[in-house]
């Protein structure tokens, strides 16, 4: 199934952009800082954007829909996803779900047929525009959902699924599929439908290598991946051990013993040949033949510029031989150059 040829072309032009840090994810920005970042991105030769609902309540969405809303729309890729509706409450905190200074809404899981039909009409209304070029089922896994997630997945499938694939099937939509971070909601959905592209987040990095069959399945359905968190939300940016003193995040909380030990060891090879860590991190999922594209996250111009740069800082071919021969790259995960069999 897969996306069209002329989505997957864009995808492909640059790394894309996540929307969570401009839905104030962690740390609080302004509208005008967010707005010129996704504008310096467009500039910089960015054409893929992804944001939710979920992103600030609905903040993120707000500031691409001014930044984007005067750009010639056939020039950038934009998606979205659903799973959550928003509504309004004069006491709802500012402050929810790990973001900060967010819109005056709460939010309500819904992954009917119906709900993800008005989770899209909702994000357009905040986008101002009049169409997104992909939607995601978000977050259909156990640890969001805890014990209703057998219900919620089952309405997914039944719901929220069949309700993109018929806006696929109409031309509203060029590609549908899920938002996750969770390797067995990949698998789950592989097995109990037909989708056209899943955004797997951190589960394919130099860190996580978990996703490595799922990606493998998806090569072989002509499933497009998007490769979100290859810094695993810290610790492959920052490395194991931060400049600043903090502890290194993987997965939003502090990194386990082991991954710190792992990342270190990559580091280390990274000494040798003197690559810097998010080099590698960035450059690693993009060369699995699943992967159309690499989703990054940029508060600034400064950071989006340095992710560019990692993007395409020169790396030998020796530098990705000495982490598989370390055991730091999984036998079944392709490496930069290497050749892929049809």
């Amino acid at each position: 199934m897969g996306i069209s040829a002329e989505l997957t072309t864009m995808l492909s032009a640059s790394v894309g952009i996540g929307g969570a840090p401009f839905g104030n994810l962690s740390q609080a920005g302004s509208d005008d800082a967010a707005v010129a970042t996704i504008r310096h991105a467009l500039a910089s030769g960015v054409r893929y954007f992804d944001t939710a609902p979920h992103y600030g309540n609905g903040l993120s969405e707000h500031r691409y829909g001014a930044a984007l809303r005067d750009v010639p729309r056939d020039t950038y890729v934009l998606s979205t996803k659903v799973g959550r509706l928003l509504r309004p409450d004069p006491s709802a905190s500012r402050d929810q779900n790990g973001y900060v200074a967010g819109l005056p809404f709460v939010q309500r899981f819904d992954y009917s047929h119906d709900g993800a039909l008005r989770s899209l009409d909702d994000s357009l209304q905040r986008l101002g525009l009049a169409r997104v070029d992909m939607a995601y089922v978000h977050d259909i896994d156990v640890a969001t959902h805890g014990a209703n997630h057998p219900a919620r997945f089952h309405q997914a499938m039944n719901g929220a699924i069949p309700a993109l694939a018929r806006l696929k099937a109409e031309g509203v939509l060029g590609g549908y599929g899920i938002g996750v971070n969770d390797v067995q909601s990949c698998l789950d959905t592989l097995a109990a439908t037909d989708i056209g592209v899943i955004l797997l987040a951190g589960r394919y990095t130099l860190a996580d290598q978990s996703g490595v069959l799922a990606l493998s399945e998806c090569r072989r359905r002509k499933i497009a991946v998007v490769a979100g968190g290859p810094f695993n939300s810290g610790i492959l940016a920052t490395g194991s051990r931060p400049r600043d003193g903090t502890l290194p995040y993987f997965n939003y909380l502090p990194a386990p013993a082991h991954v710190i030990g792992r990342v270190a060891q990559i580091e280390s090879a990274c000494a040798e040949f003197a690559v810097p860590l998010q080099a590698a991190a960035l450059q690693f999922p993009a060369a699995h033949p699943a992967v159309v594209n690499v989703l990054v996250g940029a508060r600034s111009d400064a950071e989006l510029d340095a992710n560019l740069a990692h993007a395409r800082f020169p790396i030998p071919s020796e530098f990705w031989q000495t982490l598989r021969e370390r055991e730091l790259i999984d036998c079944a995960a392709p490496i930069p150059g290497e050749p892929i069999d049809a």
